[in-house]
């Protein structure tokens, strides 16, 4: 796992595409998938923070956050576009930030209350993944990153669709 500020060295045009679907609405908007105690996952919506020191997440006492003290693997997935089917994702492990300093300038960035018993976590990078999927289109592009660095990128086709959810997704 790396930094985010070493991935987006790596993989400066990859980097990008993630913070612009993360950062898409203004705040960063998305959903943070965590590891339960009995292994199963838990989704809550977050706002990350992106910025030129690394991929940052605020978040409240709450399961949430008790996941990540004590099994720091975390899945992020950038909330989707209105405009097409593309996907943002970054996994690896949070980190909870000691540093007052940095605390404070980030809390002063996003407007955290200072009263709300938060914590700021850093989340390192182990995948990321973009999905460009325009709407009118059948093919995707996805670009996939990994720590070790294995980049890919290929077409993909569009899955036909059947089942009980088939007609309402046409």
């Amino acid at each position: 796992m790396v930094s985010w500020v070493e991935f987006a060295a790596a993989e400066p045009s990859l980097a990008s595409d993630v913070r612009a679907l993360m950062c898409q609405y203004g705040a960063g908007l998305g959903y943070l998938a965590t590891v339960r105690p009995d292994g199963g996952p838990r989704v809550h919506p977050v706002a990350p923070v992106i910025t030129d020191e690394g991929l940052f997440c605020f978040v409240i006492r709450s399961p949430k956050q008790h996941d990540l003290d004590r099994d720091g693997r975390y899945a992020l997935h950038a909330f989707p576009p209105e405009e097409s089917d593309d996907e943002a994702y970054v996994s690896g492990r949070a980190f909870a930030v000691t540093d007052a300093g940095r605390r404070e300038q980030l809390s002063r960035l996003m407007r955290a209350d200072p009263v709300v018993d938060w914590k700021l976590y850093e989340l390192t990078v182990e995948v990321a993944m973009v999905v460009r999927r325009p709407l009118a289109s059948s093919l995707s592009r996805k670009v996939v990153w990994r720590d070790p660095p294995l980049a890919t990128v290929r077409p993909l086709r569009q899955r036909q669709r059947s089942g009980p959810c088939a007609a309402a997704a046409d």
